[in-house]
Parts: C-alpha cells; sequence; structure tokens
C-alpha cells in the first residue's frame, strides 16, 4: 500500500460505497484492510479474497481465475496493486465481474510508475485506455477511469516515480527541497478505475 492509492480511494472510490452493502476485497494489505478502515461501517460486510493461504482471509487459496463464490454476490468488489500481478487479467476481469451483483460496483488500483515489485510476479502497467479496453471487455460499464497522483499537491511538477513513503528520507528530502525551486518531485502515480455490472442490453427484435 502506497498513500497516492489510498488518497485515489478516499477521493473516488469511498463516497460511492454505503455502509449498508457486502464488499469483497481482493489482495487486501492488511486485516482489517487499509480500505476497509476507511469506509467501516456497523453493518457493513466486507469479505477477502487472495492466492495466498492467509488464515485471515474469508477465502484463502483461491485460484486467480475461478474465486469460489456464487454468481452476484456482493455490491462492490475492490482491488488495488492486484492486477499488475495477474498473469491474465482479460481473463480475471470478467470473473471479478462475475460475483458482482447486477447494478453493482467494481474498483480497480493499479500503479503506471512504480518499480519492478515481485508479488509472487510482475506483469503489468495499464493506463486508463486499458483498463477501460479490460472492462468493457467484461461486460462492465466505466464509470471513471484516471492516470493521477494526488501525493504532492504543495509541488506543481511532478516525475512519475515510487511513492514519496517509499522513498529513502535522504531521496525524499532532496526532492522537497529542489521542488522548492521549480524542479520535478518524484511521486506515485496510479490509474483507478471504476465500472458498473449492468444488464445486458437485448437485442432489438427485426422490424
Amino acid at each position: 500500500m502506497h498513500s497516492n492509492s489510498r488518497l485515489l480511494f478516499e477521493k473516488y472510490a469511498a463516497p460511492l460505497i454505503r455502509p449498508t452493502q457486502q464488499v469483497l476485497e481482493i489482495g487486501p494489505d492488511a486485516h482489517p484492510s487499509t480500505y476497509r478502515r476507511l469506509c467501516a461501517g456497523p453493518s457493513q460486510v466486507w469479505h477477502t479474497l487472495d492466492i495466498t493461504s492467509d488464515l485471515n482471509l474469508t477465502y484463502p487459496n483461491s485460484p486467480e481465475n475461478s474465486f469460489p463464490i456464487a454468481d452476484e454476490s456482493y455490491d462492490v468488489v475492490i482491488s488495488a496493486q492486484v492486477v499488475e500481478h495477474v498473469k491474465r487479467p482479460w481473463k480475471w476481469l470478467p470473473e471479478v465481474a462475475r460475483v458482482t451483483r447486477l447494478g453493482g460496483l467494481v474498483i480497480t488500483i493499479n500503479p503506471v510508475s512504480w518499480i519492478y515489485h515481485e508479488a509472487p510476479i510482475d506483469c503489468w502497467r495499464i493506463y486508463p485506455e486499458g483498463m477501460k479496453a479490460l472492462y468493457e471487455d467484461a461486460s462492465l460499464t466505466v464509470l471513471l477511469s484516471r492516470w493521477e497522483s494526488l501525493e504532492t499537491p504543495e509541488f506543481q511538477k511532478h516525475s512519475p516515480g515510487v511513492s514519496s513513503d517509499h522513498q529513502s528520507t535522504k531521496k525524499r528530502l532532496i526532492g522537497r527541497v529542489l521542488g522548492r525551486f521549480g524542479f520535478p518531485v518524484e511521486a506515485a502515480y496510479d490509474t483507478i478505475t471504476i465500472g458498473r455490472r449492468d444488464p445486458p442490453v437485448s437485442p432489438r427484435p427485426a422490424s
């Protein structure tokens, strides 16, 4: 987890999640996860899934493209810093959509400027047009897809890279000093995409 992912979620996604909804989070960073803490509601169901054997998960050891979950089980399905580790996202995202209820939301956040990081593999960096294509192929209506950094609003110029909270103290301090003189400040850029699972459109009868 890094700060830009959290900031994007707070700005665009959290306001859409109601406290009474049933949520599935894929690949949580902790128990409870950062996103769970941001959306905590007294009656909210928040389940978790991952390929790992962590017993704190609702669904541990889940196959990547075949979740042990019935169709249309959740109002919201969230994944952050996950799709870049998926071998075949064009197969994975339809499975995410399958367990989402009609009218429900699929929310993904993925890095585009982050360095190579295995977990256990690292495969993709996807910009908004790529995420839109994946969502559309999964029969999801794209409501939002943005490539953005919210980490350092006090500086006008940014250089896509690693999040400031994962830089060394020396690098971060030097960057902030140079930033005050107009030099670009290194910050993480991520793509956030929000889509809705709509009912399939019936073909019009021939006239």
